[in-house]
């Protein structure tokens, strides 16, 4: 029997519920093609930080790079306090040490989710490595800066290598899909660091000769998705205003409970929702697991072109298909659905609907 290893962070909050129903959801898909999941789990997070003295421990980066595909769930690194070392950010460190340069977000009307948008199905391919963040823009360090108390200097970093990479990402995904790229960036202010990001999208265009290809600065564009998605199919650009834009889009579609996102690179990829840990339901088990569950189908779809595998190409459209049907039907969900069903009860319709 084929198997494929997948390492698991469950994160903070309703991460370990939405995390297990994942878990559950690709272990049925995938054995339904014949291969075995071995899932191995890594301490992550808050729970990991009491066990092993830090939120991302040197064990689980130590483990790793032995498997190609991860899971992590969401984790409350806002909270986490800045100057303590023990406290580290899982997922902004994990795509900026491992190249995951490509965040890959879908948002896709389903039917059965009361949207105004019924044609929805566009996909934002974020650069992940550097920007505005703070925590992986630099080296060495965090890349804000305060010189005096009243004063703060953030740092934005756009580099060609970053630039081009997640360029060509999105004109393969377009490739793929409709044959659109639409370039989002704000070149007519930020003229060097955003006019070398669309230099760059331009310069790669020129090998997609099949892909047609568009720009929009960022604010008329965030106004063209309230008015028209249906327009557009893959959007590209830097990692702030793709942070943004995919929670935008996601509003559009039914809220970040159906969000999901992949961190891709070459040698690894992550699945993980695009929403946070949200603490106040931790408890509750009510956490709409569906963000997370589409995140592990696009990690497969990752895996099975990585491991030259197409059996899970295909237990990627079982889960897929069992998400769809869930929401269609409108059993088992959750409380942000309107329905009154735990975690574990939705992950059941699911599993039932995938047959």
């Amino acid at each position: 029997m084929k198997s494929v290893e997948i390492a698991v962070l469950e994160g903070d909050g309703i991460g370990p519920d939405i995390v297990q129903a994942t878990m559950r959801v690709l272990e049925k898909a995938c054995a339904k093609q014949g291969v075995r999941t071995d899932f191995s789990m890594l301490p992550s997070g808050l729970s990991a930080l009491e066990s092993h003295g830090s939120t991302l421990p040197q064990e689980t980066l130590d483990k790793l790079p032995d498997y190609s595909g991860w899971i992590l769930g969401p984790v409350t690194h806002h909270t986490y306090p800045i100057n303590d070392k023990r406290f580290i950010n899982p997922s902004g460190y994990l795509r900026k040490n491992y190249e995951l340069f490509a965040n890959i977000r879908p948002s896709r009307a389903f039917p059965g989710v009361k949207t105004k948008f019924p044609e929805v199905d566009l996909v934002v391919v974020r650069e992940n490595t550097e920007g505005m963040y703070a925590d992986r823009n630099v080296l060495d360090g965090n890349g804000e800066f305060r010189p005096t108390e009243d004063t703060v200097v953030s740092v934005r970093v756009v580099t060609r290598k970053a630039s081009l990479r997640v360029a060509r990402q999105a004109f393969e995904l377009a490739r793929s899909r409709r044959g659109k790229v639409t370039a989002v960036h704000k070149a007519n202010v930020l003229r060097r660091g955003c006019g070398l990001f669309l230099e760059c999208c331009k310069e790669v265009a020129k090998e997609y000769p099949d892909i047609e290809l568009n720009d929009f600065h960022v604010d008329a564009f965030a106004m063209m998705l309230v008015m028209y998605p249906e327009r557009f199919d893959v959007i590209v650009t830097t990692n702030l205003f793709g942070d943004v834009l995919s929670d935008e889009a996601a509003g559009l579609v039914g809220g970040l409970g159906l969000a999901p996102g992949l961190n891709a690179g070459i040698e690894h990829a992550m699945g993980q929702a695009t929403h946070g840990s949200a603490p106040d339901i931790a408890e509750l088990h009510i956490a709409n697991p569906v963000a997370e569950i589409l995140s592990g189908k696009l990690l497969l779809d990752w895996l099975a072109a990585h491991l030259s595998m197409p059996e899970l190409f295909e237990a990627a459209k079982d889960v897929e298909r069992g998400v769809a049907e869930t929401l269609k039907n409108g059993k088992g969900l959750t409380p942000d659905l309107g329905g009154t069903a735990h975690t574990d009860e939705m992950t059941d319709v699911i599993l039932s609907e995938m047959g």
